[in-house]
């Protein structure tokens, strides 16, 4: 740091200024950044400017002198050069604490993802690339409706970090912007995942596509998607939308789309695909990874038609069929999953795979003893909860509660639905002439159930593949489950206020930018083989805040430095492995705030 004099010519008069700046790096080369300004008062002699500068830096950076001086930081004041003011320690205090940890880490990699290039080709102005910054990293960090969300951004560093000035920021400009977002999702997600893609080094060979559903509250009736359908959240009393996602075999979203609540999963395989295609191009000869919902031949046929190839799971009608080379004990291989694979948490899994070929395709059986035991765990409760509702069916038609031949029927017909794991090995049925509902259980089937617990099945078209090979191939299909609970939790899609359709998408697409900087984050800390997740990260830079030091004068006047906390060894750590490449002169950009 240093003193330097200014001056500056208003209407015949000199108006003279010293600051106390230092120099940083840029990529424009060195430059200056102002530090406080120290107004007219003539600090020292001009041969003392630097060795009083010194001073100052080390006060404010809490470093304590070899000799023991007055705890005061002095300056000289203008009445009389020789004379001392001093700040009296005592009085010190510090004021507008913000966080900028988490924020300042959101927004390098929103820097690094050249999210502000991507939004100005789409046509946004400055104002409006802050906005979708402030509202993605929002929802990355500390989620919250967009009524409460100038607020935060008030109660954080943000502003100081984007050199914008959000004081008057209010919800209404936040829903304008939802709109304005809407019609650009589009170019937006295609021209994000080409960045991630080149700057990641990522291969589409492999795309991994699953769906969920995401709830209102509130009837949403202004919003033509919502729809009472098949809950994943348990919420089968609210309304929802479905929510398709595409994810390369790293992890990184390549395409989304909504779909009506009650769509059914099998339904959606040929408008993905057209999405897909929009925005990544058509990709031949790669090959598409879905779960059994969508192992229908027409699914299957749907995505040979657009040059790929498909894995899918077997559904339990085609895994019935493999019962006797379940049982047979040759050509098993046992393959040994370990959380070096991907995922840090999971644990250590071992299955035993079986390759099989038939009319043309490649089936893989898998049988896995840790599923063995949630299978026959998910079974058992099926089945006592099934013998319960037909104690009451019986029940409601002993009493007469139920009488028509018909409605009974129906309400048998709704229990097979409701429990087909376990109703498939039940003879279930009314007797009109003794008034009784009888259930009766087939032990053949039932023994049968019990063979394949822990079994499943897969199929592919590619015959050049082995069986380890696409068993870990399908296991990749976890990482679109993980992306839905990060989704969920803790950028907390769910649930949806928003009543209009448009409002929604655009909702969810902005959960969709924050999954893309939460994997881009994840991803750098992988790479180096640390293992952690978003969530501890934002909590280890939590403690990293910004804030001002006041200091009374003995003359009266106070003054205020803006400053930063120094890094604590966690944030550094967490600077290196993420290749921010920061040092103490750039750990928040040049808009004042330092660390």
């Amino acid at each position: 740091m240093y003193i330097r004099k200014t001056e500056r010519h208003y209407k015949g008069k000199t108006y003279t200024n010293h600051l106390l700046v230092e120099s940083v790096v840029t990529p424009k080369g060195p430059r200056q950044r102002t530090i406080c300004s120290l107004g007219s008062l003539e600090p020292a002699p001009r041969q003392d400017w630097l060795r009083l500068a010194r001073k100052l830096e080390a006060s404010l950076h809490g470093q304590l002198a070899l000799e023991k001086e007055a705890p005061a930081v002095e300056v000289e004041s203008r009445p009389r050069p020789s004379s001392l003011l001093t700040v009296d320690t005592d009085a010190v205090e510090t004021k507008d604490h913000r966080e900028a940890g988490p924020v300042h880490v959101g927004h390098q990699m929103w820097r690094q993802l050249g999210l502000d290039e991507i939004l100005d080709r789409a046509g946004f102005n400055r104002r409006a690339c802050l906005l979708t910054e402030a509202m993605t990293l929002n929802r990355l960090i500390f989620p919250l409706s967009e009524r409460a969300m100038p607020d935060w951004i008030r109660r954080t560093a943000l502003g100081e970090i984007l050199g914008a000035d959000f004081s008057e920021l209010q919800e209404d400009s936040l829903y304008r912007h939802l709109d304005r977002l809407h019609p650009n999702r589009e170019p937006i997600e295609r021209e994000l995942a080409e960045s991630e893609k080149t700057l990641f080094g990522l291969e589409e060979t492999i795309f991994l596509y699953d769906l969920t559903s995401t709830y209102f509250e509130g009837q949403a009736e202004r919003n033509g998607q919502a729809k009472r359908g098949y809950s994943r959240d348990h919420r089968p009393d609210c309304k929802q939308v479905v929510v398709g996602l595409v994810l390369d075999g790293d992890g990184f979203p390549k395409a989304h789309e909504i779909f009506e609540g009650n769509r059914q999963d099998r339904s959606t395989v040929e408008e993905m695909l057209g999405v897909l295609e929009k925005r990544t191009g058509r990709k031949p000869g790669t090959m598409v990874v879905v779960d059994r919902g969508m192992a229908y031949r027409e699914d299957l046929e749907q995505i040979q038609a657009h040059g790929m190839h498909y894995l899918v799971a077997g559904r339990q009608t085609e895994r019935n069929a493999w019962l006797a080379e379940f049982e047979s004990e040759e050509g098993w291989q046992d393959v040994i999953r370990s959380s070096s694979d991907w995922n840090p948490y999971q644990e250590k899994t071992q299955v035993r795979v079986k390759r099989m070929e038939k009319e043309g395709e490649v089936w893989v059986l898998c049988l896995s003893d840790g599923r063995r035991e949630k299978d026959r765990a998910i079974r058992e409760k099926q089945e006592a909860r099934l013998i319960g509702d037909l104690e009451k069916l019986r029940e409601r038609v002993g009493k007469g509660r139920v009488r028509k031949a018909g409605k009974i029927h129906e309400a048998i017909g709704r229990l097979k639905e409701r429990y087909p794991r376990v109703a498939r090995y039940y003879e279930i049925d009314y007797k009109v002439e003794g008034k009784k509902v009888f259930w009766q259980q087939d032990a053949a089937k039932k023994a049968v159930a019990e063979k394949l617990d822990g079994g499943y099945v897969l199929r592919t078209d590619r015959p050049d593949l082995t069986a380890e090979t696409l068993w870990r191939t399908y296991m990749l299909l976890t990482r679109v489950e993980s992306a839905f609970r990060s989704m969920k939790s803790p950028l907390l899609e769910r649930p949806i206020f928003h009543q209009l359709e448009s409002r929604t998408q655009t909702h969810i697409f902005l959960c969709i930018l924050a999954y893309h900087l939460l994997a881009a984050i994840e991803k750098r800390f992988l790479d180096r083989g640390f293992h952690t997740s978003w969530w501890t990260l934002r909590e280890q830079l939590s403690t990293h805040q910004v804030s001002t030091i006041v200091l009374p004068l003995s003359d009266g006047r106070v003054l205020n430095i803006r400053k930063g906390g120094s890094p604590e060894s966690i944030h550094k750590k967490i600077s290196v492995l993420s290749s921010y490449k920061l040092n103490k002169s750039n750990w928040l950009p040049s808009s004042g705030i330092d660390s």
